[in-house]
């Protein structure tokens, strides 16, 4: 079942054939009910505005994620009109099929549909349109599709980040124009001091800190629970873990190097794996547009833990590319032969990092890129390989379904950034349409 909120809204015109609209709308609730986690409808089909606004303001306050607007008759444009009048969510249109063809149009539910496409587009409102009887496989998985987009289209207007650090010299893919930001997809960030963390983490108590410790020692391999290390990793997270909560925050992006190193004493790369395995998303190198690539993936794949890596390698004959980073990555993504196992920094050799190479599956990959021309949407497709991990820290390769070398060399004369977000499962299709929905540029890789 849909974990989301659906609004469903059946139009039709007592002039058409309403009883057969009531076939129709009886199945759709039958599997709208069984489909998504709450479901708001009226009792029965709506024929007039006024009935309409009757049922909009017994609802006015309820929390939806998207509205679905049956057409099942034709109807004007004044019912969308009203409706927007009450909800800004996004709005996914339903025209049905005609129950029969030969004498009378007894719906003409399609050009219903027709109609509220064109009041939407008209008053710029986010919407996508569906066309099938409730019955159709295909046009159910399209509805949950649209669901899901819509769900995180509506997340991401609420997405709040916390950027803890500025980001390192000279990764200026990393920073983002914060009013940007939140015109184009919604976002809004809060600032958390980095050196203050540093200060006052290691004041905290052990009582507060230590559960993160026996919480990550549950799933990582070779856990040293009295290393220093170890130690820092725990009141650092339990720190920030206030901050989250305080501030209500949805994501992090945290500055890591040089400072966790040379002034904690600490790799930054266990705390970033711990908070994604639980479900908060956390780029490194204070990569905001990393943080709000991962969400999304995380979002549309069901909340599968999502990585975030540099593209570091490149093999022809098996048509693949390695995805890399120093240390970060949820527990759950390592390879079952390995399991999520400890170690330190490749480069700094100071712990705890992670060190294992990623599991094989499906996977999609996928970034959030800026450029001084606005936002665009990089998708891409491929199969994380089953082999020994190729190095040290995290690390998974990926053979594309494109071919790599073209691929390779379209990214770079983009001039894409060098983080890519990647996720278990496909949710191409999904990102397509939410960067549709978001009408942004979206290039694809499939």
């Amino acid at each position: 079942m849909l974990n989301t909120v659906v609004l469903y809204v059946p139009i039709g015109r007592k002039t058409f054939d309403i009883e057969a609209a009531e076939t129709y709308r009886k199945q759709s609730m039958k599997w709208l009910e069984e489909s998504c986690s709450h479901l708001v409808a009226p009792d029965q089909t709506v024929t007039s505005v006024e009935e309409l606004q009757d049922f909009l303001d017994s609802i006015k306050d309820v929390k939806i994620d998207s509205i679905l607007y049956q057409s099942v008759t034709f109807a004007d444009g004044e019912f969308m009109v009203k409706i927007l009048e009450y909800f800004k969510q996004p709005v996914i249109v339903w025209s049905v099929r005609e129950p029969s063809v030969g004498g009378r149009l007894r719906l003409n539910s399609l050009t219903g549909g027709n109609s509220t496409s064109n009041v939407l587009r008209n008053h710029q409102h986010p919407f996508a349109f569906v066309f099938g009887n409730p019955d159709e496989e295909d046009l159910r998985k399209r509805l949950l599709r649209q669901f899901n987009v819509m769900r995180v289209f509506k997340a991401l207007s609420e997405l709040k980040i916390g950027v803890v650090g500025d980001y390192p010299p000279g990764f200026f893919f990393s920073q983002a124009n914060e009013g940007e930001l939140q015109t184009a997809l919604g976002v809004t960030l809060h600032k958390i001091d980095l050196q203050e963390a540093f200060a006052r983490c290691v004041e905290l108590p052990e009582q507060e800190w230590i559960g993160e410790i026996d919480r990550a020692e549950r799933q990582v391999i070779g856990l040293n629970r009295k290393d220093e290390t170890v130690t820092k990793f725990a009141q650092f997270s339990t720190y920030i873990k206030k901050h989250i909560q305080q501030e209500e925050l949805d994501a992090l992006a945290m500055r890591c190097w040089p400072d966790f190193f040379n002034e904690l004493g600490a790799a930054p790369c266990s705390t970033l794996s711990q908070f994604t395995e639980d479900g908060m998303v956390t780029s490194c190198e204070s990569d905001i547009h990393g943080s709000v690539s991962m969400f999304i993936l995380r979002e549309l794949a069901d909340g599968n833990a999502p990585y975030l890596g540099d593209m570091v390698h490149v093999d022809e004959a098996k048509n693949s590319v390695v995805f890399w980073h120093c240390g970060a990555g949820a527990y759950s993504l390592a390879n079952p032969s390995t399991g999520a196992t400890v170690g330190v920094h490749p480069n700094r050799k100071i712990g705890f990092a992670m060190d294992f190479g990623l599991k094989a599956g499906v996977v999609t990959i996928f970034r959030v890129s800026h450029t001084p021309e606005g936002y665009r949407l990089l998708v891409m497709k491929g199969n994380a390989l089953d082999v020994e991990q190729p190095f040290s820290g995290t690390s998974v390769e990926v053979e594309l379904k494109t071919d790599v070398t073209d691929t390779l060399y379209k990214l770079m004369h983009a001039g894409y950034e060098p983080h890519f977000a990647l996720v278990y499962g496909d949710v191409t299709e999904h990102l397509i349409e939410l960067g549709r929905m978001l009408q942004l540029q979206t290039e694809v890789y499939v």
